[in-house]
């Protein structure tokens, strides 16, 4: 029987990094950046204000900090964009706006509400210190300073960063391509008649968002026949072009185990149990040089293999430097048993560092899994715990509310 992290390990070895390719910014939304972005221009690109008001020397309205107005006229308008601003004539000052250019000789800017808000002669009946209210150009980034190290997770702040020193494109990996298949012949397309004995076919579209969630791009294939011949057949038909092909169900211990008898005939899979409950049964390895990793048939079981094994590799293939989850403390709202030499992953509700369970450890509770923000870890050695006690819960999303 394997360990966690040995089986992780194995899954995470079936999955190089992906190719590079470039994309538009619009298009580099939930991406990893593969290559280094440095700053086609400084942040900001000049000296300009942070406030409306008047752009000052501050010696010149230095007596309105100790309670003696100050008028001087205003000798020009600064409007944000404007590109010919002149220098700041002694004894004069000029309106200006936030983000605007202040104008050379400036070394203060004193806000509106200090002053009368004339246009013509102002009134200032206070002064900030030297300095204030000015934004330095660089200050944020310098020209040519790294701004976006390769590794990172692209969303709306990096995206802003990337056009705001004037990149275009991104360099990121691309996304992987995954084929998922759920066997069992007693599935049936939701929304069709059942019969007694039949269910519902699940694990394709809660695999398939769990892909999308990762970052890849997920293709599923339905109802193969729980044959050998055929079933080997259909999934080499359709493996062109993937990078990682998931099944779920089918690698039991029991008879008709469509996937362990197919795969096993190739000899390029292997099946093993890993020290975990729920999602025992694992397999890993390659059919006609494309990865594959076989999941559990119950949607719990399946959802947490995912979780443990898959997620993670993914995100390492698309260059993520933390590809894990976050994790966190949180105390037990209630006392809760474990089987021994098993690792335990218990659906949870985290809130306010506390986790509850939700539900038995049973891998058919998918609607318990709906209602989870949470899976509790509890280690192999680990038979009980009481309410109050710590224990490590791995954030999953997607939650009811």
């Amino acid at each position: 029987m394997r360990t966690v992290e040995e089986h992780q390990a194995v899954v995470a070895a079936l999955l190089p990094l992906l190719p590079e390719e470039e994309v538009p910014l619009a298009a580099a939304n939930g991406r990893v950046l593969a290559r280094d972005v440095h700053a086609r221009v400084a942040l900001p690109g000049f000296d300009n204000s942070a406030m409306d008001g008047y752009a000052a020397r501050w010696a010149e309205v230095s007596p309105a900090a100790g309670g003696t107005p100050v008028r001087l006229p205003v000798a020009a308008d600064v409007p944000a964009g404007r590109t010919d601003v002149v220098p700041l004539q002694p004894a004069t000052v000029q309106r200006i706006m936030t983000g605007a250019p202040l104008p050379p000789g400036a070394d203060v800017v004193v806000p509106v509400e200090l002053t009368d808000g004339a246009t013509d002669v102002v009134e200032i009946r206070g002064t900030p210190a030297r300095g204030t209210h000015l934004r330095r150009a660089g200050e944020d980034i310098a020209e040519g300073a790294l701004a976006l190290p390769a590794g990172t997770a692209l969303g709306a702040a990096q995206l802003g960063l990337a056009a705001a020193v004037g990149v275009t494109s991104l360099t990121v990996r691309r996304r992987p391509r995954v084929l998922v298949l759920s066997t069992g012949s007693e599935l049936v397309r939701p929304g069709e008649p059942l019969q007694r004995g039949q269910i519902y076919e699940s694990n394709s579209t809660l695999l398939a968002a769990a892909i999308e969630d990762a970052g890849g791009e997920a293709r599923t294939l339905h109802f193969v026949p729980d044959d050998v011949a055929q079933f080997l057949a259909a999934v080499r038909g359709e493996l062109a072009g993937a990078d990682l092909l998931i099944t779920s169900g089918g690698v039991s211990a029991g008879a008709y185990e469509v996937v362990k008898d197919a795969f096993r005939e190739l000899g390029t899979v292997e099946f093993t149990k890993v020290a975990m409950q729920p999602g025992g049964p694992q397999g890993a390895g390659t059919v006609d040089g494309v990865p594959v990793t076989t999941l559990p048939g119950n949607p719990v079981s399946s959802f947490v293999s995912f979780e443990v094994f898959v997620r993670p590799a993914l995100r390492r293939a698309l260059g993520h430097t933390h590809p894990d989850r976050l994790h966190a403390p949180a105390r037990l709202t209630g006392a809760l048993r474990s089987p021994a030499g098993k690792r335990q992953y218990l659906r949870g509700r985290y809130a306010g560092g506390q986790v509850s369970q939700v539900g038995g450890p049973g891998s058919h509770l998918v609607a318990h899994l709906a209602r989870a923000n949470c899976l509790v870890v509890v280690p192999e050695d680990v038979t009980e715990l009481p309410a109050g006690a710590e224990v490590d819960v791995v954030l999953i999303e997607g939650a009811l509310q």
